[in-house]
């Protein structure tokens, strides 16, 4: 399986195969028409009381991860993993996020997840 993960600032590349925005929120000042996402699953994202205790710096990382995954269980996102996964089995995927640190952030958490 073939993943990566990438800020959604960055330009898009030719090897970035299928560009999954896994932000609940579109990013600030970026044109739809410039991002080149090819899917956004919202339902995929962690719920707003997660992201609002994490980025409030109340916990690590990776207490964040084992929060995080546990929301992954529920059907709705359960069923999204599965369609990125399936993606994944295709092809490259990029995971696309607004995070300054994507290797502190919910798209490593789902680039680990998909990986396994």
């Amino acid at each position: 399986m073939r993943m990566r993960v990438r800020r959604v600032y960055e330009p898009p590349e030719p090897d970035d195969g299928v560009r999954v925005l896994v932000d609940r929120l579109w990013p600030r000042g970026l044109a739809k028409d410039a991002a080149h996402i090819d899917e956004w699953p919202k339902g995929l994202t962690p719920s707003t009381e997660l992201r609002r205790w994490y980025h409030a710096d109340e916990g690590a990382f990776e207490e964040f991860r084992e929060r995080y995954e546990a929301e992954l269980t529920a059907p709705e996102a359960a069923e999204l993993l599965e369609r990125v996964r399936e993606l994944a089995g295709r092809g490259k995927v990029t995971l696309l996020t607004a995070s300054r640190q994507p290797e502190l952030s919910h798209a490593e958490v789902l680039a680990r997840l998909l990986a396994e």
